[in-house]
Formats: structure tokens, sequence, C-alpha cells
């Protein structure tokens, strides 16, 4: 039992860590100005027409939350009694990825560049990181993310492979947030939804398949427990003691 506890600990410690570095990759890539990465779209539409008090003035990280919790709530419509409710730990992993993407929009305030090469660069950079992210979160072994698991319902439902569901999903999301700006500002916001974010939907997932092949490191790092495991059981005997 104790092991089963640090091993989870251990796991989603790893989990968060991969999490920080998906965040990072999505503010580069938001501050890029040449279109933010699919996740952050929608987020990214509403926290500016937020800006203009067209709509409630939640940051990008808080209208992100705000669509896994949608993105959930449509795989319980899509699954139904199939649901594993394990999967609303996607909410909690969820609120964590919003809360992150605030912490790293804050970090990467200085970061502001000048002219098409260095925002070219940015989103290069941006994409990369988020894709590493990603090849991380999805090795840590933990629930998926919202934004793979809404995907993931569809093609258990449909059959479809889920790579296809995956291409539609996420046009589906850059259609809504394209309809979004003409509503909110009556023209395309192409520093909102721009040539980074085609370039992100295709460039990001093959990052993700050529880190996958080379995690055997982390992969190390996720199996290792001797020091953690005598640290945690140390811990526990020590609060014990105190109280006994």
């Amino acid at each position: 039992m104790k092991e089963k506890i640090v091993s989870f600990c251990w796991q989603h410690l790893l989990l968060l860590f991969s999490l920080f570095v998906m965040t990072v990759g999505v503010a580069v890539c938001l501050r890029s100005m040449l279109g933010s990465s699919v996740i952050s779209v929608l987020p990214y539409v509403f926290e500016t027409a937020g800006r203009q008090g067209l709509v409630p003035a939640l940051t990008i990280g808080q209208y992100t939350y705000i669509m896994n919790f949608v993105l959930v709530l449509g795989q319980i419509l899509v699954l139904r009694r199939r649901f594993e409710w394990v999967q609303l730990f996607q909410l909690l992993v969820g609120f964590v990825f919003g809360m992150l993407i605030d912490v790293n929009m804050q970090l990467t305030s200085w970061l502001a560049p000048v002219g098409l090469w260095q925002q070219a660069a940015t989103q290069m950079a941006g994409c990369t990181i988020l894709g590493v992210g990603i090849a991380l979160e999805v090795c840590c072994g933990s629930v998926t993310m919202p934004g793979e698991g809404f995907p993931v319902a569809v093609s258990q439902v449909t059959g479809l492979e889920f790579a296809k569901v995956k291409i539609v999903v996420d046009s589906l999301l850059v259609a809504l947030g394209v309809l979004a700006c003409y509503a909110f500002f009556g023209a395309w916001q192409w520093y909102i939804i721009g040539g980074g974010t085609l370039f992100a939907m295709f460039y990001v997932g093959a990052v993700v398949r050529v880190v996958g092949r080379r995690l055997g490191w982390f992969r190390r790092l996720l199996a290792y427990r001797p020091g953690f495991r005598r640290y945690i059981y140390g811990l526990a005997r020590f609060i014990y003691g105190r109280r006994s």
C-alpha cells in the first residue's frame, strides 16, 4: 500500500513538471503574436474580449479551465455509461494546467519579439517546448488532458482513428475561435489565430513523435523509488512520532 502511495505521488509530481513545460510552450507561442497553439485559441479570444468588456474579464488560464470543463462534460455526454469516473481527475489536471498558463504568462512577460523572423523563431521555440511537454505528459501514464480525452471518447464511440478525430476536433476549435473573433471584434484577429496556429497543428505532433521515442531517461526517472521512498517513510514516522 505504501509503495503504491509513493508511486502515485512521484508519478504526479513528474506530471506537474510535464504540465509546467507544456504551459511554458503555450505562453511562448502566445508571445510570438503569430497565433496561439490550438488549445489556447478560444481562451485567448475570450480573454481579449474580456479586456474590452464584452465578456467576463478572466485570464487565459481561467478560460482554459472553463474550456477543459466543457471538454470533460462532452466526454460524459458522448460515452454515457462507458465513461470512467476516474477520468473526472481531468478536471483537476485541467485546473492546474490553466493556472500554470497564467503563471508562465507572467514569467514570459519580458518576451516581446520584434519583426517576422524573431516572431517565427519564438513560435517555433514555443511549439517545440509544447511538444516536449506533451511527450512527457503522455509518458507519465496518468489520466489524459481534456483536449486529448474528448477525441479519445469520440474515437471509442465512432470507431474512427484517434489521429483523425484529433485533427477534426482541433480544426473545430480553431473554426470556433475564428467565429468568435468575428462575433466579438468583427474581424479575424491574426495575432490570435494566424500562421503560427496552423504551424502548431502539424509541428507539435511531429515533435511529440520524435521526442516520445527518446524518453528512456524519463521512464527510468518515473520508475525511480529508493531514496524518495526512504524520505517519505522517514517523514511519516517523524510526524507519527510527534503526534504520539
